[in-house]
């Protein structure tokens, strides 16, 4: 059985990476997608973790072949998800999660429209604010521009196939959870993994 593209997307401040995570460490089978980047490692940073680091002469060379399922320029640096390693992992039975934007979303699901799009919401404005502030890592002019920012990033969540509002956060994990125990039996992958038993089922006797 093929596995599932779960994409993810959110505005900052609404525990995204947070819910990524803890759903990685819940489900056995489910791995995460690495970006690729042309940005220096930050501190911390290690290479096959959280990036693939690369330099621009090599990021621009997979543009030009079609190894990105989507990329993008942001402040100067290439960003790119590369498709080989994506379907290496479906064709072998393995969940993939893709933790994105709503730009890149929208590339993914051209190319793949069989992956399965998830939007996270905070369940309020001021509840956005206060997780924003909360993290400690922003002075008010970065808040306020990612405040911003958020209203163009939400006026996009109707594209994706699931909204989830992160208020209780374990309400929200079981739900992320349920989106991707569904997806494994939606539509032709179910029939796929079902067939043996469906011609069973329904051969005269």
């Amino acid at each position: 059985m093929s596995g599932v593209l779960l994409i993810v997307a959110a505005p900052s401040g609404a525990g995204k990476s947070t819910l990524v995570n803890a759903l990685l460490a819940a489900e056995v089978d489910l791995q995460l997608s690495i970006s690729y980047t042309t940005r220096p490692p930050r501190p911390g940073e290690s290479e096959g973790e959280h990036y693939h680091f690369i330099d621009r002469a090599a990021f621009d060379r997979m543009v030009r072949q079609g190894a990105f399922l989507e990329h993008a320029d942001v402040f100067g640096h290439g960003y790119g998800t590369a498709r080989a390693p994506i379907d290496q992992a479906l064709a072998a039975g393995r969940d993939v999660i893709l933790e994105i934007d709503w730009q890149g979303a929208r590339q993914v699901r051209e190319h793949m429209p069989e992956s399965a799009s998830v939007f996270i919401l905070p369940p309020s404005r001021a509840e956005l604010e206060r997780r924003l502030r909360a993290r400690g890592t922003d002075n008010d002019t970065t808040i306020a521009k990612r405040l911003a920012g958020s209203r163009e990033e939400i006026t996009h969540a109707v594209e994706f196939d699931y909204l989830l509002v992160n208020d209780v956060f374990d309400e929200a994990l079981a739900d992320l959870r349920a989106i991707l125990r569904a997806e494994r039996r939606h539509g032709s992958r179910a029939r796929r993994h079902c067939a043996v038993i469906l011609d069973d089922l329904l051969k005269s006797r």
